[in-house]
């Protein structure tokens, strides 16, 4: 279906940048620098300065920078490692993957885990928590360090949806011993196809994960441990170089489709909108998503499709009710709440201000009906 109103508009992002991307391309491919080559280099560190942290490497995928992150923080089997169910499913996936078990919290009214109820879910056998920022949103990460710090326990930050939020003037990524970003195409920094990165401070741990990205390879000859194949492509670091000095400029434009959002959609009875940037000064949110709270939400997301509008409904069976992955023992109100009310709106730079306002009335005709 072509949508008046994509979620995402590749064609057009790619458009926007079309002969630096088509330049670097051919550069590369000429070059033949395939894996692990200048690209990639050149992309951690400009990836550590922009989050402001002493290393940056990358992988193959969020999902992977995650389960890398656990396994060289030497989180095993038994350990319990705390996280939220108002995820994607690669957060837990990761966890389950090292053998480890996941413990599940609730969220708070910003979507993210609810620190009520974080240190009474702390067991002996915990040794980790992921917080999840998501939509563009930090965890009230001064909180969680202190609850972390009190009880000896690594922070893993699951950053796929934050790359440039910060709290209190510090960006996501740099609070744990590590943060994991995702540059699927759909993000605010997506390449070309799937990317992930891990970022810290902690030197010993930035060689652990260059190791096990590289099946545990140190130089051509020497095999330090047991590896992956989890390399970020030269390729997709290459197109991510060309992309990421436009990302402030990205996130400024979200910032203002939140607040034609805002203001074009308040007072409009059964909806709940995002805080509006600046509402609270200790956050910078980037809004990788803007997430509306409806009643009738199956109806609205129906009426905008037919409209031409494409919207995402993120977790319309929470995570802990999928039977298969064995977690129906959490009990998580706020979770099962927002899955049934939650719908995300297209708030990609390349939105045209009419589309917004396309958007805006398209909704206010059924819910002022």
């Amino acid at each position: 279906m072509t949508y008046k109103v994509p979620f995402v508009n590749y064609p057009a992002h790619y458009r926007s940048m079309e002969r630096e991307i088509d330049t670097v391309i051919k550069e590369v491919l000429s070059k033949g620098d395939l894996i692990l080559r200048s690209d990639v280099r050149d992309f951690e560190d400009n990836m550590a300065n922009f989050l402001e942290v002493k290393y940056a490497v990358g992988v193959n995928s969020c999902t992977d920078a995650m389960t890398l992150s656990l396994v060289a923080a030497g989180i095993k089997r038994n350990d319990e490692v705390i996280t939220v169910a108002h995820t994607f499913v690669a957060t837990i996936s990761a966890i389950v993957h090292c053998g480890a078990t996941p413990v599940l919290i609730d969220v708070g009214e910003d979507f993210n885990m609810d620190m009520e109820k974080l240190e009474p879910a702390i067991t002996p056998k915990t040794r980790a928590i992921i917080p999840v920022h998501l939509n563009g949103h930090l965890c009230d990460m001064e909180r969680l360090v202190s609850i972390a710090n009190k009880h000896n326990l690594i922070v893993i930050e699951d950053s796929a949806q934050a790359l440039g939020a910060t709290f209190n003037k510090k960006k996501g990524g740099a609070f744990g011993l590590a943060g994991c970003f995702s540059f699927y195409p759909a993000k605010i920094l997506g390449a070309a196809g799937d990317a992930g990165l891990v970022s810290t401070n902690d030197k010993n741990f930035a060689e652990k994960i260059r190791l096990l990205r590289d099946h545990g390879r140190r130089g051509k000859n020497e095999i330090a441990c047991y590896g992956f194949t989890s390399r970020l492509d030269n390729l997709q670091a290459a197109i991510l170089n060309i992309k990421l000095k436009y990302v402030p400029n990205w996130i400024q434009r979200r910032r203002e489709i939140v607040d034609l959002y805002n203001e074009g959609l308040s007072n409009v009875p059964g909806i709940k909108l995002p805080p509006p940037p600046n509402s609270d000064t200790r956050f910078f949110d980037v809004y990788q998503n803007y997430v509306l709270r409806v009643s009738k939400r199956d109806t609205l997301a129906l009426h905008l499709k037919e409209r031409g509008i494409e919207t995402i409904i993120s977790n319309p069976i929470p995570l802990h009710h999928q039977k298969a992955l064995g977690l129906l023992h959490f009990n998580l109100p706020n979770t099962e709440q927002f899955a049934k009310k939650v719908i995300s709106l297209p708030n990609v730079p390349e939105l045209t201000d009419e589309q917004i306002e396309y958007v805006i009335q398209s909704i206010r005709s059924l819910y002022t009906e």
